[in-house]
C-alpha cells in the first residue's frame, strides 16, 4: 500500500517538473521573440534608415498597434552608409506605396519595433518594393548630450551678459 502512495507522489512530482520545464521553454521563446511561428504567406519589402538604434531581426512590425509583420534581416549598405531593414509583411495586409516606417520604442526603455503608417497612394506595396519615407530611431544618448550641450551654451551666454 505504501508503494502505491509513493508511486502516486512520484507521478505528480514528475508531472509538475514537466509542466515547469514547458513553462520555462515557453518563457525563453517569448523572451527571444521566437514564440510566434507563422505559416502565413508574406511579401518582403525593405526600408533604409540612418540609424536603427536597437532594432533587431524578428522585431515586430506594427500598424495601429497590430502586428502585421516581422523584421527579417538588418544589413549595412556600404555605398549609401545606411542600414537596410528587410521586412516580411503578412499578405493579408496591403499598404500604400507612400506609407512611412518609423523605429519606435515600447515604453521608456522597452524593446524597439517598426511602426508602419499607411499613406494615401492608391497603388499598394508589392514584393521587393522599398519604403522611402522613413524615420530613424531616437537615440537616448544623443538627446542627453544635446540637452547638456544646450545647457552649457546657455551658461556661457548668461556669464557674458553679466559682465
Amino acid at each position: 500500500m505504501q508503494s502505491k502512495a509513493i508511486a502516486a507522489i512520484d507521478f505528480w512530482v514528475g508531472l509538475f517538473v514537466i509542466a515547469g520545464l514547458a513553462a520555462v521553454l515557453f518563457l525563453a521563446l517569448k523572451a527571444g521573440n521566437l514564440a510566434s511561428f507563422s505559416t502565413q504567406s508574406t511579401y518582403r519589402v525593405n526600408a533604409r534608415f540612418d540609424n536603427i538604434g536597437g532594432l533587431k531581426p524578428r522585431a515586430p512590425v506594427k500598424s495601429a498597434g497590430v502586428v502585421v509583420g516581422r523584421v527579417v534581416a538588418i544589413r549595412f549598405d556600404d555605398k549609401t552608409y545606411n542600414a537596410v531593414a528587410d521586412i516580411d509583411l503578412q499578405s493579408q495586409y496591403k499598404f500604400p506605396k507612400d506609407s512611412s516606417a518609423k523605429i519606435l520604442t515600447s515604453g521608456l526603455l522597452g524593446e524597439q519595433y517598426l511602426g508602419l503608417e499607411a499613406g494615401g497612394d492608391p497603388a499598394m506595396l508589392a514584393a521587393n518594393d522599398r519604403i522611402t519615407n522613413t524615420q530613424s530611431a531616437v537615440v537616448l544618448e544623443n538627446l542627453i548630450s544635446q540637452f547638456l550641450f544646450n545647457k552649457a551654451a546657455e551658461g556661457k551666454a548668461d556669464s557674458k551678459d553679466k559682465q
